[in-house]
């Protein structure tokens, strides 16, 4: 399988086709991509919303309404077949951090007592490192949101999605129309999927990035 395919093809999608809808089987792929997403110490510091039917998509795209500074991505947002707003946690607590050693134990990752402390002495350790600073944690957290982000990214593009990543819109009010701050989450970036329009001028533009020897350096 050539990945670096993907890469190549692949594009920001700035118009969609509102009368095409992802498959449901594709969506649960994307889904599992989600879950399975590399973090920290394991820690899934997150929670992803994910609008399918209008209604949904709306509730999302008010926070790109027309005369905001973020209207160019409404569309977007009402237009796609579906809509995934990746969040962080903005606090790990005892509990989540409970859990995630029971799901681990559940899944059988400790053959040993011994690995089921070390994990536990591991994760507390970095989760303690940014428990006496709370804008560190979130940003800890939301640095984790981003490697479910590339996973999302790249898993569409395998698929033959189309995607647009979002970091446009107004926060704040989207984690008010969700109630965010009630379930310790913030609102990230949003995930636009679905299929491009005749509208998606870049589709038809070339790709563009710095030459390999700008950002890639092999150390001897």
């Amino acid at each position: 399988m050539d990945i670096a395919h993907i890469a190549l093809t692949r594009h920001t999608c700035k118009a969609y086709d509102p009368s095409r809808q992802i498959p449901a089987e594709q969506v649960a792929q994307l889904e599992t991509l989600l879950r399975f997403a590399p973090s920290s110490v394991n820690s899934q510091p997150w929670h992803f919303f994910i609008a399918h039917s209008d209604a949904a998509k709306a509730r999302v795209a008010k926070a790109a309404a027309e005369g905001s500074p973020y209207a160019a991505n409404g569309p977007k947002i009402r237009h796609a077949s579906h809509v995934v707003v990746l969040c962080a946690k903005t606090w790990i607590d005892d509990e989540h951090v409970a859990a995630l050693l029971t799901q681990e134990e559940r899944d059988g990752r400790f053959p040993t007592s011994e690995g089921k402390e070390m994990q536990a002495r591991g994760r507390q350790f970095y989760v303690g490192l940014h428990r006496a600073d709370p804008a560190g944690m979130l940003a800890w957290t939301q640095r984790q949101v981003y490697l479910a982000l590339g996973t999302l990214l790249f898993g569409a593009g395998a698929l033959g999605i189309d995607a647009t990543p979002i970091e446009g819109f107004d926060a704040n009010l989207l984690d008010e129309e969700l109630g965010l701050a009630a379930q310790s989450l913030k609102s990230t970036v949003v995930v636009a999927l679905g299929y491009r329009s005749a509208d998606d001028f870049n589709a038809r533009l070339p790709k563009s990035r710095l030459p390999k020897e700008r950002v890639i350096s092999e150390l001897g």
